[in-house]
């Protein structure tokens, strides 16, 4: 049986599973086990040093460093955990060759890759997952049943934030190389860890978005080094229900990630302080319902497999993003965090970045769920990745392109090559 036509395997049977990236895709290889109902059986990376210590870790599995050959792996899903910018090809190519595709953090890097995402996902039936991970944390999947049983109403606004600072070491071993994605992203791109959960709680679709970017200080001057992108930015989503969700991020000193959502009928949202898995709810007096207390709080736990995804790195995340796209794949039934919310919130971040070039004035965010909004945006390039440099495409940050100071850059060179990376420019339009 070819693998287009094979629309459903056999519960009885694991699902074989490929992985492209054998840096953070390693979390989702040791994921892959009976627990979830997958096997391992193939991982593809074209840095052969990482490849060779995920082969010690997967004695057993295939290695490749070809992404064509790795595709005809005999498998029925993939994992992209491949560098941020470059999914959506890797992801329609996939699914072209009869395989399911999960790929993380952002779905396209343009609106055109986004058309060509829907597109292919519509013709080709694979199911596509968004692993989209801080979903899936204890309190935010509790959020989310509580959301839909009506806890606290329908929603008016909510804050979300994902801040992740780095010490200027750990930044340049995370982004090998002057021209790594990490160093080039402007700074409201990477909005899923934050948007990701609001959206997952309630199913609402942002519509519109208005935002704003700040620039490195001067006393962060050195802390920067090479890298191109704002270290913050500060989202407005107008939502398909008339809500206002305010988005913040990124580098930002003071790490957590928070989640607050106000209802016509209450609040919640995971603790600012002390233990941030805990939950609060509120009810104000003049509305409770008999039996609702004023203030609750509680730390709540996973609905299922508790304690493989207490082991699971992300909060438990890297466990259910598994488990729900392998659930997606029995079942033959597309995820929530399916290709049009994927599609949504990549696309706030790029939306979101052309408002901030544009003095915070506001952009739609399109809908990709109908073909004639994406006929619209077919050969849409607009990209700030060097690869894509050249006449009207957008720098990565409010101050334009910075040029880093010899001296920073020969500090970060002589890192990335004790790490193993030989960098290899990239050839701009620019």
């Amino acid at each position: 049986m070819s693998r287009l036509n094979m629309h459903r395997r056999s519960n009885n049977k694991p699902i074989r599973l490929g992985v492209i990236g054998a840096g953070r895709g390693m979390g989702f290889a040791r994921g892959a086990d009976e627990a979830v109902g997958m096997k391992l059986v193939a991982l593809c990376d074209h840095w052969k040093p990482l490849l060779k210590h995920a082969r010690t870790t997967f004695p057993g599995v295939t290695p490749y460093t070809d992404f064509d050959r790795f595709l005809e792996h005999d498998m029925d899903a993939v994992v992209l955990a491949n560098y941020f910018h470059q999914h959506a090809p890797f992801a329609i190519k996939a699914m072209k060759a009869g395989l399911h595709v999960m790929s993380e953090t952002s779905a396209c890097k343009t609106l055109g890759e986004a058309a060509a995402l829907a597109d292919a996902v519509e013709s080709t039936g694979r199911i596509y997952m968004l692993a989209e991970n801080y979903c899936f944390f204890a309190f935010n999947q509790e959020m989310r049943r509580l959301y839909q049983a009506g806890e606290i109403g329908d929603l008016q606004m909510a804050e979300c934030e994902y801040i992740h600072p780095d010490t200027i070491a750990a930044r340049l071993a995370r982004a090998p190389g002057f021209d790594h994605w990490r160093n080039w992203t402007p700074s409201t791109y990477y909005c899923t860890h934050a948007l990701g959960p609001i959206m997952y709680i309630t199913e609402a679709r942002p519509v519109a978005v208005n935002a704003r970017s700040v620039d490195y200080v001067p006393s962060e001057t050195q802390f920067n080094a090479v890298r191109q992108g704002d270290p913050g930015s500060t989202i407005l989503c107008r939502m398909d229900n008339g809500a206002n969700v305010i988005v913040n991020g990124l580098s930002l000193r003071g790490h957590g990630n928070w989640y607050r959502l106000h209802g016509n009928r209450g609040l919640m949202e995971n603790l600012r302080q002390g233990d941030r898995g805990m939950l609060r709810i509120v009810h104000d007096s003049f509305d409770q319902k008999p039996g609702e207390v004023g203030e609750t709080i509680y730390r709540p736990e996973f609905p299922v497999h508790a304690d493989r995804a207490r082991k699971a790195g992300h909060g438990g995340g890297d466990f259910f993003t598994n488990w729900f796209f392998a659930e997606a794949i029995r079942q033959s039934k597309a995820p929530i965090l399916n290709v049009y919310r994927a599609i949504d919130m990549t696309l706030v971040g790029i939306q979101a970045w052309k408002s901030v070039l544009d003095d915070g004035n506001t952009k739609p965010v399109p809908d990709f769920r109908l073909k004639r909004v994406r006929d619209q945006y077919r050969n849409e390039n607009w990209s700030p990745f060097p690869e894509d440099a050249g006449p009207g495409q957008p720098p990565p940050s409010i101050a334009g392109i910075r040029t880093p100071s010899r001296h920073d850059l020969a500090e970060a060179r002589q890192l990335w090559r004790a790490r193993g990376h030989l960098e290899k420019p990239i050839a701009r339009k620019r």
